[in-house]
Formats: structure tokens, C-alpha cells, sequence
């Protein structure tokens, strides 16, 4: 059985009242500690990480309003990203939850709040929805956010991203993205668009034994913004076109000339020809 397996086993068993449901964190040290990321919600704080029945030193515990994730290289990616990279995280788990505020409130509402705030609409974003993200249903913004983690490059493959839902009043469970499933999927090369590691490197190694050596991978510390993946794509690029240059264009073959047509002979008979001077004016 594995980790999350055991976690919501044992939180159903718990919730339908078997005092002796729990976890036994050691046997499963070599899936801890848990990434998660929930809402802001204060409701939350008396829940976890008791109903995943994890101590506190094996939960990283992440949040933001709504457990909203952006984009695959956004700043809630990044925090969950230096989680499993410094931190150790092995598994991620995106938590929502039933009654959540952010899922009932509406631009409009929301734009009558900030105003009451003194914050006037023209100091917004101006594509308020894009910014905030907002959702209406919690159960497929936790299916969506975990579909950008486990797209995302800054996630590795071997780590499984699990989507869950707990209910606010009983601390109930409901597991809604099997990580483990996702995780196979990706790891055999079926998935999700990010190919591994491995299969990049040999793609470009097909294509002419690329020399790794005439790429420089940047030696910098987290939060540099000198390196970033787009520039090692670029001097990819560049290594790949100074092995293949690209072939100099080929002169376009001009069409055939066509034979011009034969003179037209015209022949004037001027004695045919009469002209009455009479009627001419001098000018």
C-alpha cells in the first residue's frame, strides 16, 4: 500500500468512528515528507495535518486564496518546487476544500470589496480574471492545478501529485487525482508533453552526437534571474545550427519563356484611301 493509499484509508475508517484508525509514519519514510498546497481558509488550521495523519515535521505545508496555481512556472510552482528540491518533499498533494469563499465570490462582489478598501478599479490589473483566477467549482480547480504541476519542468516525474477535497465540517477526504496513476503514466513516456530528462538528451544526441560540452549550464544560486530554462533552450539551439548550419538558399528556377506570337503584317492600299481637303480647317 502506498502512502496516500494508507492516508485515506485510515481518515474514512476515522471518520466513521474507529478510534484505532491512524498511520504509521515509519513505514512509509521513504515517500515522506508531503508538499501541500491548500487554500488560506483559517477553518484549515485546526485540520491538518491531522486528518492526513502526518506529524507537522513531515508536512511542508503551502498556501494561497483558493489553492490556485497560475501557470507551470509561476511563483506557487516555485515555492512548491524549492519544497521537494531543499526540503526534501517526495509527494505533492493539491487540497481543496467544500465551502470555499473564493469559489462563491464573484468579479462584480469581488470589485465592491476592493473598492470598499479605498483600491479604485483602475489600479487593478486590467485582465482581472487572469490575475485572480478565480473559479466556481473547487473539485475542478484541483484537477486543473494538478494537471499544471505535474506539466510543469520544475516537478520531476517520480513525484506524485495527488488531488484531494476535505470537507470543512468532518475533515473527510475525497481523493480525486491518483498521483501514483499519473506518475506511471509519465514515467513510461505516454503523458503529459514534458518528455524526461533522458529522452531529450537522446533525441538531440540523434541528431548529429550533439557535444554536451558546447552547452554552458549556468552555475548560479535560487533566486538569480540570470539562468533561466529559456536561455539553456536558446544556447541549445545555437550549439545544434553551428553543427547543421542551415543550407544557403537554392536560386529559384525562372519559368520558361514562351514564344512570341508572329508579326501581324498589315498591308494600306492608299489609293483606296480619299480625303476630302474641303472640310479641313487651318488651325
Amino acid at each position: 500500500m502506498r502512502l496516500f493509499e494508507a492516508i485515506v484509508e485510515a481518515n474514512h475508517r476515522a471518520v466513521a468512528g474507529d478510534s484505532q484508525a491512524g498511520l504509521h509514519p515509519s513505514e512509509f519514510t521513504s515517500e515522506l515528507p508531503v508538499v501541500a498546497l491548500t487554500c488560506i481558509d483559517p477553518r484549515l488550521n485546526a485540520l491538518f495535518p491531522s486528518v492526513l495523519g502526518l506529524p507537522a515535521e513531515q508536512f511542508i505545508w503551502t498556501r494561497n486564496a483558493g489553492n490556485i496555481i497560475t501557470g507551470p512556472l509561476s511563483s506557487t510552482m516555485r515555492s512548491l518546487a524549492l519544497a521537494c528540491a531543499i526540503k526534501g518533499g517526495q509527494e505533492i498533494a493539491l487540497i481543496g476544500h467544500t465551502d470555499c469563499q473564493v469559489a462563491k465570490t464573484t468579479m462584480m462582489q469581488l470589485l465592491e470589496r476592493f473598492a470598499a478598501l479605498g483600491i479604485e478599479r483602475r489600479r487593478l490589473p486590467e485582465n482581472l480574471n487572469e490575475f485572480l483566477a478565480l473559479f466556481a467549482s473547487e473539485r475542478q480547480n484541483v484537477v486543473k492545478c494538478a494537471d499544471i504541476v505535474r506539466r510543469s519542468p520544475l516537478i520531476g516525474p517520480k513525484v506524485p501529485v495527488h488531488g484531494l477535497i476535505v470537507d470543512i465540517e468532518t475533515g473527510k477526504l475525497e481523493w480525486i487525482v491518483n498521483g501514483y496513476e499519473t506518475a506511471a503514466t509519465v514515467a513510461g513516456g505516454v503523458s503529459s508533453g514534458i518528455p524526461k530528462g533522458e529522452q531529450t538528451l537522446d533525441a538531440l544526441a540523434e541528431i548529429g552526437n550533439l557535444a554536451l560540452s558546447e552547452l554552458k549550464f549556468p552555475e548560479t544560486k535560487i533566486g538569480e534571474a540570470a539562468a533561466t530554462a529559456q536561455q539553456w533552450v536558446a544556447q541549445a539551439e545555437a550549439a545544434v545550427e553551428k553543427k547543421f548550419p542551415p543550407e544557403p538558399p537554392q536560386p529559384t528556377a525562372l519559368p520558361p519563356k514562351l514564344p512570341l506570337p508572329p508579326p501581324i503584317k498589315m498591308k494600306l492600299d492608299f489609293r483606296k484611301v480619299k480625303v476630302d481637303f474641303r472640310k479641313l480647317r487651318r488651325r
